[in-house]
């Protein structure tokens, strides 16, 4: 038993690590940590990126629970979880 909840956290770990893994993700995460609560729109449009690229990326960041989506009533607002902070530290302590 204790096997299979050692492994469920290396899978849950994998996940999270998966999501951050992509230079424009962490660049999503650093742009979102400096102006919270950002559509797609205005993401591609501070990073020069295509919209599809920008949403699958916000995609595979909320999937990892990185990233947290909020609808208004105009878009789709994207903010970072408490998570996403503690990744963006860690990854400037690898600088």
């Amino acid at each position: 038993m204790e096997k299979k909840i050692e492994r469920k956290n290396y899978r849950t770990l994998e996940r999270l690590v998966r999501g951050f893994a992509n230079h424009r993700r962490i660049q999503i995460m650093e742009v979102l940590q400096k102006e919270p609560e950002m559509s797609v729109d205005e993401i591609t449009e501070l990073l020069n990126i295509n919209y599809k690229t920008a949403a699958d990326h916000l995609r595979r960041l909320a999937i990892a629970g990185l990233v947290l989506k909020k609808s208004d009533s105009v878009s789709i607002r994207h903010r970072l979880t408490p998570r996403a902070e503690y990744v963006l530290k860690f990854l400037r302590t690898l600088e």
